[in-house]
């Protein structure tokens, strides 16, 4: 017995270490909670006790330079129901009850809300953009339909839908992988953002801030006080260079052509009245929570693309690159500016006679009455005479092969204007040295065919510099002071002004008594007008397309148009003419 003593008399000893080593990790643990981590449990307890009531921002407005709203924000009403509400047996009964009501389809609420309980929603919508008159049936049935609730929000409003779409762009909900690095920004998960156009370009101005209310509560979740209010910020309205008047005429004369494109500018400064570009779009179709596939198909998956904007989009442009030529010829020295030559039914380079466009040609003339009867066989002797590369360099010179500085540059195409050194490097497609340039190839160039594609809003820069005195501008569309692009200063570029002003002598001709004519015929009170007629085959194989430019008054110029019909036969004159004809009227009766 005595041996078991001491081991009873050591059982006091062994609980106090248990209980001291027990304490000492009880305090280890409360230092590394208070003052180790406190920072984290602390933001952690915040999180549980606080809540953030969020209040989202109105996005600034985008109007025409007269104050026409051309983009804006309205508030839509939606039928949401809540399924974790919402057991089997009661969805059958609401259903028939809500399709009586606000008279929806069976089928189409069963689609919705299946597809919500594929997807895991928390909330499903039902109905978008309730009317009022559903507004005040549901709220009257409200108490008998348990888990499903009116919910609001605010939306980005378009009221012209389809005009100037691909100016103004539209917004989307920001995606998972792009809310990581935009939440720094202060987005919010389905958020929106500008997508394309001025839109995109904008969204720092237009968006705004969110902001909402900071709320206390207790552990059963129950508001307990408020900590705060911050208001959200309402995005800045942004003011365009568009002039409605003249951006609806020109989405209305587009309306019967396949396809094409409108450019109203000022040739003085670049700023642009209207851009319209066939076909168009609904803005308002983005807005949609939910979006049909038929519509999302002809947008996304349509052969026409009613996305692409076909006013910064490259084609060939036939006999208005003409102006290009002729200065190339006048700047060279090869062919001074009483330079005659005969013209002929046709003339071979290579292989091929390539043909006056009256198969008779226009007997011996000069620049300007070229231009007046828009020449092949003169142009096809300048270009071949100069070579590609001058024609080249005062295409530079004059913007081509180049982008213009259009705020929404993310749509747009530069272009090509072949040299020598491209065919030697494989044009593209080949390998380098196997592309030669041929003759025929100089011939093509010189009237604007094939080997050059160019942009609507090139070409308008182009015959700016003409109709200006020899300024190269840079065309923009936002008009507020301060901002991106608006303060670009006209640039003086190098050719010999008494060689722009003979083009621009020519160019009065054809409207005077030449290819353009007809812009003349059935109005009065027009002043002076000087433009260019253009057909250009389609180098993609289709049909040939017409181009029309023209800038008035002749002298001291204040508006420019770029008329294009996309692969409509039948020449320039006959139906990109008399689009411009309209716009010059709204024009002339508005001032």
């Amino acid at each position: 017995m005595n041996n078991k003593f001491p081991s009873f008399n050591r059982q006091p000893l062994v609980l106090y270490l248990i209980t001291s080593f027990t304490f000492l990790l009880i305090l280890l643990r409360l230092i590394f909670l208070q003052l180790i981590n406190n920072e984290t449990y602390k933001k952690m307890s915040d999180e549980n006790r606080i809540r953030l009531i969020a209040t989202q921002p109105i996005r600034g407005r985008i109007i025409d330079k007269n104050g026409f709203i051309l983009a804006d924000n309205r508030i839509t009403y939606s039928l949401i129901i809540k399924p974790q509400y919402v057991d089997e047996l009661a969805w059958q009964k609401y259903k028939s009850k809500i399709s009586k009501l606000l008279n929806i389809s069976l089928d189409s609420l069963q689609k919705k809300y299946a597809n919500g309980l594929e997807n895991k929603n928390f909330a499903i919508t039902l109905l978008d953009d309730l009317k009022v008159d559903q507004i005040i049936k549901f709220k009257e049935n409200e108490s008998n339909l348990n888990g499903l609730e009116i919910s609001s929000k605010i939306i980005r409003n378009y009221p012209y839908k389809d005009v100037a779409s691909h100016v103004i762009g539209y917004t989307q909900p920001i995606t998972d992988s792009e809310f990581n690095i935009l939440s720094k920004k202060g987005y919010k998960l389905n958020d929106l953002i500008g997508r394309t156009g001025i839109e995109f370009v904008f969204e720092d101005h237009v968006r705004g801030e969110w902001g909402g209310e900071m709320i206390e509560v207790n552990s059963l979740g129950t508001f307990v006080k408020s900590l705060g209010v911050k208001p959200s910020t309402q995005g800045k309205d942004l003011e365009l260079t568009i002039d409605l008047n003249l951006q609806l005429v020109a989405e209305k004369v587009l309306k019967d052509k396949i396809g094409g494109a409108i450019i109203v500018m000022d040739p003085r400064d670049g700023a642009i009245r209207a851009m319209a570009s066939k076909p168009t779009f609904d803005l308002n179709f983005f807005s949609k929570d939910f979006k049909p596939q038929k519509e999302y198909d002809e947008l996304f998956n349509s052969s026409n693309k009613p996305l692409f904007n076909r006013a910064l989009n490259a084609y060939d442009p036939g006999s208005v690159w003409k102006i290009v030529t002729a200065i190339a010829g006048l700047e060279s020295g090869r062919f001074p500016p009483e330079t005659l030559l005969e013209t002929k039914p046709c003339i071979t380079y290579g292989s091929q006679c390539f043909r006056e466009h009256n198969d008779l040609g226009f007997g011996t003339i000069g620049y300007e009455d070229a231009l007046r009867v828009s020449s092949n066989t003169f142009f096809y002797q300048i270009g071949y005479g100069v070579g590609v590369d001058e024609i080249y360099s005062v295409s530079k010179k004059l913007g081509f092969a180049s982008l213009s500085g259009i705020e929404i540059s993310e749509q747009e195409n530069i272009g090509l204007v072949a040299n020598s050194k491209w065919a030697k490097e494989g044009r593209g497609w080949g390998d380098p040295g196997k592309t030669p340039w041929v003759p025929e190839d100089i011939a093509s160039m010189s009237i604007g065919q094939f080997v050059v594609q160019v942009t609507p809003i090139q070409i308008a820069r182009a015959y700016a510099a003409i109709a200006n005195g020899g300024y190269l501008v840079t065309p923009h569309l936002s008009k507020k002071v301060g901002q991106p692009y608006s303060n670009h200063k006209p640039i003086k570029i190098d050719i010999d002004p008494n060689n722009i002003q003979l083009v621009k002598n020519g160019l009065r001709k054809v409207v005077e008594s030449g290819t353009g004519v007809s812009i003349n015929y059935g109005v009065s009170n027009l002043p002076p007008v000087s433009g260019k007629t253009g057909t250009a085959e389609d180098g993609e194989g289709g049909s040939d397309h017409a181009w029309f430019v023209c800038f008035t008054p002749s002298d001291k110029s204040e508006l420019l148009i770029v008329a294009f019909a996309q692969n409509t036969p039948g020449g320039g004159s006959v139906h990109a003419l008399p689009m411009a004809k309209e716009i010059l009227k709204v024009w002339n009766n508005n001032k």
